[in-house]
């Protein structure tokens, strides 16, 4: 049987030492949910609650939550958090709420994630108290983790814990639109470290926002933690993942590698045509490795890491995406035009 990692010998409380690990990028998701009535969701998504902008005002606290964490939790180490995200979903009679934290150190953001969902769930309460005093918060729960020793852990599916009705997930500024979501995902190991400026994630993301997206990136990880950036971009199963750099021949290019290794199906005219537009411009562009691909119902496309490079990109999937993302969704016409 394992072991109680917060008591010592005698049974005492204690606070783990974490000196000897190693640093590594760790990211952990986690979930609940507000139960209340149909009402205050009605009111939620028209934004006519007593007290406004609820989604706004609990998001804000979720990420505020999750960055005092060891205040709350008295055993839980201080740590430098490189991003928390907080989402929000409806279902017919529930608010849902997904967490991810995100740090390189020596030790995992499960804590934070699960204190991000705790703060925005006692945050929504007290938002819809005066419609529905007797709303309650449930099922906050670690969804995933990686990072670390023991690399990527997800929760079991039981019976005694079933996977929760998919939610309908909101954009803040316009609750009723069937907004796409996206993120973009930033491959270079001089961006992570602040030693170079990061000309193609930007871009990218004023692009996909210009198309309508809602957006999460650009999300940067160095080369070797790539792998661990495209599973922080899938958890939350947008409708497209682009990554940029990583697709080269060098030692450290290992975002292809990182991609086959997620994706289902492989659309390799796609990856084709956006090499086949950079050689015509610029030989060496043969030289990229980037594939695409269907990740469960997201489409994850690789960009080469230069301005050129996604310029290209871009212009090959802007006109291809609307009827791409049709088909992966169950829609689209299958004939010639």
């Amino acid at each position: 049987m394992s072991e109680l990692s917060h008591v010592d010998r005698e049974g005492r409380a204690r606070m783990v030492d974490v000196s000897a690990k190693s640093d590594s990028t760790r990211i952990a998701v986690a979930a609940g949910e507000l139960r209340t009535t149909a009402e205050v969701i009605a009111l939620v998504r028209a934004d006519d609650m007593p007290k406004a902008d609820v989604l706004s005002t609990a998001r804000i606290a979720g990420i505020s939550g999750a960055k005092k964490t060891s205040e709350l939790i008295p055993l839980c180490h201080q740590l430098a958090l490189s991003s928390v995200t907080v989402e929000f979903g409806f279902t017919e009679t529930s608010i849902t709420i997904e967490a991810s934290a995100k740090t390189k150190g020596p030790t995992g953001v499960e804590m934070e994630a699960l204190t991000a969902v705790a703060v925005a769930g006692l945050t929504l309460h007290d938002m819809v108290k005066a419609v529905d005093p007797a709303a309650t918060i449930d099922g906050v729960r670690l969804l995933t983790k990686d990072g670390g020793k023991h690399g990527h852990w997800e929760r079991p599916e039981t019976e005694d814990s079933p996977a929760a009705p998919a939610p309908v997930r909101v954009h803040p500024a316009d609750p009723d639109a069937a907004i796409r979501t996206a993120a973009v995902v930033v491959a270079s190991t001089g961006v992570a470290a602040g030693t170079r400026a990061d000309t193609t994630g930007p871009v990218l993301v004023e692009w996909l926002a210009g198309l309508g997206y809602s957006v999460r990136g650009p999300l940067v990880y160095a080369d070797a933690d790539i792998t661990v950036g495209l599973a922080d971009a899938l958890h939350l199963s947008p409708s497209l993942v682009v990554t940029t750099g990583g697709t080269g021949a060098s030692p450290t290019d290992a975002t292809p590698e990182a991609t086959l290794s997620v994706i289902d199906r492989e659309l390799p005219g796609v990856a084709e045509a956006i090499r086949q537009r950079g050689t015509a411009k610029f030989p060496l562009a043969a030289l990229s490795r980037g594939v695409a691909g269907l990740a469960g119902s997201s489409v994850v496309v690789n960009l080469p890491g230069s301005p050129g490079g996604v310029k290209d990109g871009v212009a090959v999937l802007e006109p291809l995406l609307d009827h791409l993302l049709a088909q992966v969704a169950g829609g689209g016409s299958h004939d010639n035009p």
